[in-house]
């Protein structure tokens, strides 16, 4: 079988897509990257939870990017969330004192992902909330969704994106446990698929 190139005799066809793993899980995960909240904060919670396929299975090799404001409602600034050792090449996670609000976490061979986090503050008129980025297998991009906390009934019910996703809302909103964690599962498709945002 021949395929013909439109582009012309000296053009390179274009590369086809990919998914984007499972091989990110080599190189991407860093020591560390599920403590983002400095040791000892007042203000931690832990926010955990499981990534779920169409058939509610668990991924054990999915990868989760948290980030998220001071609970002040201010976004950090600060440099060195994740760096090369330049003695053993291994990667540094953080401080243990300044809080950059950005977090990578893997699931665990159960499909379970954790991370320890500031409390986040309300900006503008949306509810506090975390941002997130989900990296899986047979995605061919990755996906953004966000974590509102339960917290506050009248700054989620007031929430521009809230009130625009309607019935399918409660996908968004973390479920409240005893000492300060949360349970957010992330399901990629199916029934009660959670509401994923597209930037533009």
């Amino acid at each position: 079988m021949t395929i013909t190139d439109p582009s012309g005799p000296d053009q390179v066809p274009p590369t086809p897509s990919h998914t984007v793993g499972p091989f990110y899980g080599y190189a991407l995960p860093f020591r560390g990257g599920e403590d983002i909240a400095p040791l000892g904060h007042p203000d931690t919670i832990t926010v955990h939870g499981y990534v779920l396929d169409g058939d509610g299975d668990p991924l054990p090799d999915a990868l989760i990017e948290l980030w998220g404001p001071r609970p002040d409602g201010t976004v950090p600034h600060v440099d060195g969330s994740q760096r090369r050792d330049p003695a053993t090449g291994g990667h540094l996670g953080r401080n243990g004192v300044e809080f950059t609000g950005w977090g990578r976490v893997q699931t665990d061979a159960n499909g379970h992902w954790y991370a320890r986090t500031l409390r986040p503050g309300a900006r503008g008129r949306n509810a506090p909330y975390l941002s997130v980025c989900v990296f899986a297998r047979g995605l061919l991009v990755h996906l953004f969704t966000r974590i509102y906390l339960p917290d506050d009934d009248a700054a989620l019910a007031a929430d521009p994106l809230l009130t625009r996703v309607g019935g399918r809302r409660d996908t968004l909103i973390a479920s409240e446990e005893a000492g300060g964690a949360y349970r957010f599962d992330i399901r990629l498709q199916g029934e009660g698929e959670t509401v994923f945002l597209e930037f533009e």
